[in-house]
């Protein structure tokens, strides 16, 4: 079995959003809609702070689908379009999506997006990968874990342009990859988001 997934260590992270740019880019997203986001942990406002002046903290999140090995989005597809695919991925066929936002309900990380209108991108043209479908109005979206990279060997592009190379990409079921060792030798160190929904997110966040 081949299980892709992403570790991201917190705190190499700096929060610059390089990884939701890039993956804006790659991935051909709309004006208004991100699959790769950056959160501040406990504060609902982007790049805030927690506490009260001058003894404040900022922990940066990064977040995306989560491509969970018990997906909740899955399990309440109506029309199958929410797949498991043979590389452990989460992804979503637009072709058989009917935008019923079911999967978005479910999904526990807010990892979803929906285009509620025809898509529109600054330069009114497409810049992502040719590889990637583009997606129309009426369907989801997600991270699909850069598929068309992943698929032929090259890595996400958020590990690719990560600044302080805080993620780390591979194949959590090869026990040689850099990634499984790396989650077995953080051991108590490895957190995952949401453990108590049952989901068993694939993706996992670690410190130094």
């Amino acid at each position: 079995m081949t299980k892709l997934a992403i570790g991201i260590n917190l705190d190499r992270c700096i929060g610059c959003h390089t990884c939701a740019n890039a993956c804006k880019m790659q991935n051909n997203v709309p004006d208004g809609m991100l699959w790769n986001r950056v959160i501040t942990e406990g504060c609902d406002a982007i790049d805030g702070a927690v506490g009260e002046y001058p003894n404040l903290s900022r922990t940066y999140v990064p977040l995306a689908c989560q491509h969970c090995e018990n997906p909740a989005c899955l399990k309440v597809c109506p029309t199958g379009a929410t797949y498991k695919d043979e590389q452990g991925r989460v992804e979503i066929d637009y072709d058989r999506c009917i935008g019923c936002r079911m999967c978005m309900a479910a999904c526990p990380f807010n990892a979803r997006v929906f285009n509620w209108e025809d898509p529109q991108r600054d330069g009114d043209f497409n810049w992502g990968d040719a590889r990637v479908p583009v997606r129309t109005r009426g369907v989801m979206e997600k991270c699909s874990l850069c598929k068309e990279r992943t698929d032929a060997g090259e890595q996400p592009m958020c590990v690719v342009c990560c600044p302080t190379h805080a993620r780390v990409f591979g194949d959590l079921d090869d026990p040689n990859s850099e990634l499984a060792q790396l989650r077995a030798a953080k051991g108590k160190n490895v957190h995952i988001l949401l453990e108590e929904k049952g989901t068993k997110p694939q993706v996992f966040y670690f410190d130094e």
